[in-house]
């Protein structure tokens, strides 16, 4: 299986373009067209990496990124955005995106990046799977 990733843009030819390269390059993609369906799909299904668009109608990128931290930890997100603003970037950063990219994002930056954040979630995963030492002394011979 690989690299469920949710799509996250108003634009909808933007989403079906991209959607469709990410695919081309084995990625699961799953799409929406506003932060609202984005959290609704999150709900319902598993979900590895969020590329999320800032500037959206109704909740923004930045207040997405708020909420699906807070609900969905192990799920990292990618902000994207048409408008280069150093603040919205360090915000989204302060609220735990894992990365920032401006559009036009070249398809292999991206993939590049997607595949990054996987791998951080996967290590994550990992590392809170491990439980504590359990050994006990005079039981490990």
């Amino acid at each position: 299986m690989g690299i469920r990733v949710l799509l996250v843009d108003d634009e909808a030819n933007f989403v079906e373009t991209l959607s469709k390269r990410l695919a081309l390059r084995r990625l699961e993609v799953v799409t929406a067209a506003s932060a609202d369906e984005a959290l609704a799909i999150l709900n319902r299904e598993p979900i590895d990496v969020v590329v999320l668009d800032v500037r959206m109608p109704g909740i923004g990128g930045i207040e997405a990124t708020r909420m699906i931290r807070k609900k969905h930890p192990a799920v990292e997100v990618i902000l994207l955005t048409g408008h280069a603003s150093l603040e919205a970037s360090m915000e989204g950063m302060t609220m735990g995106a894992f990365d920032y990219l401006l559009k036009p994002v070249s398809i292999d930056e991206l993939l590049f990046k997607i595949e990054d954040a996987d791998r951080r979630r996967s290590l994550r995963q990992k590392e809170e799977a491990v439980p504590a030492s359990t050994d006990t002394p005079g039981e490990s011979e």
